[in-house]
């Protein structure tokens, strides 16, 4: 081997070692981190008690604000969010498997309960024959508003329907003829000068000047319906990501929640 080929593989051996022991710097480690949330409840729940938790640590975090169901889920696919937090498992699921999307849930977090709301009732025992009610057109909220209804007993459904999924055609009576008027959730505040009464989401009833005390009645949610946050599946184990599930347990996340948040559902490891 001549001396030029010697001192060409040398260098080339000698680049290989250097790349090889160079530090790797992966996307997942990463210290900016946007996540993107629903109006109101969602994201000020992120910006009062998540953001302040992962700056100590680190982290910058920008908030993105959405007011639709569908917009935080393609976002998040595409790579514009790292994160979401808006849905509950129910329509994570669905939405992902209509959309063929790779998303998955990381863990749970509170929400502003769903509350049935009236500016012309002044109770469920006031509900009148042909009471128009106002609730959310999308699949799993539209199936959340129903069951609310039928735990109220205002309406019935099919026996063996399953009530995270059912719609208007899994009502089996509606004896007072109600006027059921599904419509986009966070327009729904705006229908209480017309409507007799309105199923609201908790995020929209707050960032629409609604109290949670104004309901005529709230919920008592369901673990299936507590809100979860969401990454991209490549990401699940990624170490922000696993810094956000952290901050979500910590208890001085709780202590937000407990000052800031009264009367919010949250998961049993928040109770």
């Amino acid at each position: 081997m001549t001396l030029a080929r010697r001192t060409l593989l040398a260098l080339a051996l000698t680049a290989s070692a250097a790349a090889f022991l160079a530090p790797v710097v992966h996307a997942q480690d990463k210290k900016e981190i946007t996540i993107g949330a629903t109006a109101g409840s969602n994201i000020e729940v992120l910006r009062q008690g998540i953001k302040p938790l992962l700056e100590k640590r680190g982290y910058t975090v920008k908030l993105v604000e959405f007011n639709d169901y569908v917009q935080p889920n393609i976002a998040l696919a595409q790579g514009a969010l790292d994160a979401n937090f808006f849905q509950h498992i129910t329509y994570l699921n669905r939405f992902r498997e209509d959309r063929k999307l790779d998303i998955v849930d990381v863990v749970q977090g509170p929400m502003a309960p769903f509350g049935i709301y009236s500016k012309k009732r002044k109770s469920l025992a006031d509900v009148k024959p042909g009471d128009r009610i106002t609730l959310a057109n999308d699949p799993a909220n539209l199936a959340h508003g129903l069951a609310l209804l039928a735990d109220q007993k205002l309406l019935t459904l099919k026996p063996g329907a399953d009530p995270i999924r059912v719609t208007e055609k899994d009502i089996a009576s509606n004896p007072l003829n109600l006027k059921l008027q599904p419509i986009e959730a966070a327009q729904i505040p705006r229908t209480l000068d017309d409507a007799e009464y309105a199923i609201v989401n908790g995020n929209f009833a707050i960032s629409s000047g609604l109290k949670l005390t104004d309901a005529l009645l709230l919920e008592k949610t369901p673990d299936h319906y507590m809100l979860v946050l969401a990454v991209k599946a490549k990401d699940k184990q990624a170490p922000w990501t696993l810094a956000l599930a952290d901050a979500f347990r910590a208890p001085e996340f709780k202590a937000v929640l407990v000052q800031k948040f009264p009367g919010y559902a949250r998961p049993a490891f928040l109770q």
